[in-house]
């Protein structure tokens, strides 16, 4: 018998408004722990706290990436970005640990939406 876990769908955009909000500790909270997929990917705004612009979700991936290798406790994200759009928008860093921390699972352009 396999054990699943289950994994909270949390809105990129709403752990952004979050970070506003609250603040670095929004990094913390959803990259060193739990279960979580981020649903939308790159479809954020930048993060802004105390007139300070951070790419939350980039680091937010940085410390989940962490987290795997520490607990395999693997990650799970939609997007709509091709990797050349993931990579422009997090950086070459955070996507070469994309590779390790994501299944990726890539649609063709003309695929009608999942969604519906």
């Amino acid at each position: 018998m396999q054990h699943q876990r289950s994994f909270e769908v949390i809105p990129c955009r709403n752990i952004i408004f979050g970070f506003n909000h609250i603040g670095y500790k929004t990094i913390e909270d959803y990259g060193n722990a739990g279960f979580f997929c981020f649903d939308d990917l790159g479809a954020e705004p930048m993060g802004r706290y105390y007139a300070k612009d951070c790419n939350v979700m980039g680091e937010i991936l940085i410390s989940r990436h962490d987290f795997f290798l520490k607990h395999k406790v693997r990650t799970h994200a939609t997007t709509n970005l091709n990797v050349e759009e993931l990579e422009e928008r997090y950086g070459n860093r955070v996507r070469s640990r994309m590779r390790q921390l994501f299944n990726m699972i890539a649609f063709d352009k003309n695929t009608r939406d999942k969604r519906k």
